[in-house]
């Protein structure tokens, strides 16, 4: 028999192009979408809630903390485990690597460093360096260009990828969502506290002021007991002893009525309002006596701490004098 020789021309099909184990832009990009969004998103969330806390507060500590333990696992995810096993989490997920295109080798951890920070010339070029492998014949960024790297595939996805990246993006959600929680217990909550308590002292401290200070000789010991009921324990001793004055003075025939209002008031910002503790400046006004011949006119300008009892009412904690009374008589 006669061999005979088949020089008919292959189909094209049958021959494997040069860039068939390229990566796909598709792929690509879904790796690289596993690798940084989890963590990203991790970080953002620590870094506004950081931005929130109160600057002493050991809640910033802890933001910033994972903050910078989730920088520092995405650098080892980017950076350490392709050098060390030629995957990413995300790559391993679509079953490619980064290689060296000149040599088809593994990368070291240096010229994947290299090529990280060169993706920042794939994002300030107007994200172009992003779509530049959409055209280039060997599927490059503007990174693997200045790196001298290509991305490959290398067979199918790691057994159980699929399963370990739903719990990597699971761990991230609820570790945000913790935070969040976290965030609004210890920095929201607390603020809405403050805010309210401000209110609170605004609108109900020189009422308060105005009731302990005022009374009459006819209804001296309601007006004395109603005084010490709005006082803290400590404070109450103090006035005890300045209603005890007053008393000895009814005694000599010499007591005679006060009555004060405040005219002005202002919450103070230092020390900083608490939800149990607050401080106001008030300018008060009042006359003494009961015959309109003899009344007197008083000015005063006094700083007040209060704060707040068990059963949730402000206090009296102290009263300090800035600017002792002043006394006109009526007419003058």
């Amino acid at each position: 028999m006669t061999a005979v020789l088949d020089i008919r021309p292959h189909s094209t099909a049958d021959v494997p192009t040069p860039d068939a184990r390229l990566a796909s832009w598709a792929a690509r990009a879904g790796a690289f979408a596993v690798d940084i969004l989890p963590g990203a998103g991790i970080v953002a969330t620590m870094a506004l809630l950081a931005l929130t806390a109160p600057a002493d507060s050991w809640a910033r500590w802890v933001f910033t903390a994972v903050a910078a333990l989730t920088l520092f696992a995405m650098a080892v995810n980017r950076l350490v485990l392709p050098a060390a096993t030629g995957w990413t989490l995300g790559r391993a997920l679509f079953g490619i690597a980064v290689r060296r295109g000149d040599a088809d080798l593994s990368v070291g951890v240096l010229r994947l460093t290299l090529r990280e920070l060169a993706h920042l010339l794939d994002t300030l070029a107007l994200l172009v360096g992003w779509l530049w492998p959409l055209w280039d014949r060997r599927r490059r960024t503007f990174a693997d260009l200045l790196a001298r790297t290509e991305v490959q595939r290398v067979g199918r996805p790691e057994p159980n990828m699929r399963r370990l990246v739903t719990w990597v993006l699971i761990a991230a959600a609820v570790l945000c969502a913790a935070a969040v929680g976290l965030g609004y217990a210890v920095v929201y909550r607390q603020e809405r506290a403050v805010d309210q308590a401000r209110l609170q002292i605004a609108e109900q401290g020189p009422r308060i002021v105005e009731q302990m200070l005022s009374y009459g000789v006819d209804t001296l010991p309601e007006d004395f007991a109603r005084a010490q009921s709005l006082t803290t324990d400590e404070y109450r001793p103090q006035l005890i002893a300045q209603q005890q004055a007053v008393q000895s003075a009814v005694q000599n025939g010499e007591a005679t009525a006060n009555e004060y209002w405040a005219v002005r008031s202002a919450v103070l910002t230092m020390p900083e309002v608490t939800p149990q503790e607050a401080s106001m400046l008030l300018a008060m006004q009042g006359q003494r006596g009961t015959n309109p011949e003899d009344l007197k006119f008083i000015t005063a300008t006094v700083r007040v701490d209060f704060d707040k009892s068990p059963d949730g009412q402000w206090k009296v904690a102290n009263l300090t004098v800035l600017k002792k009374p002043l006394m006109n008589q009526a007419g003058q």
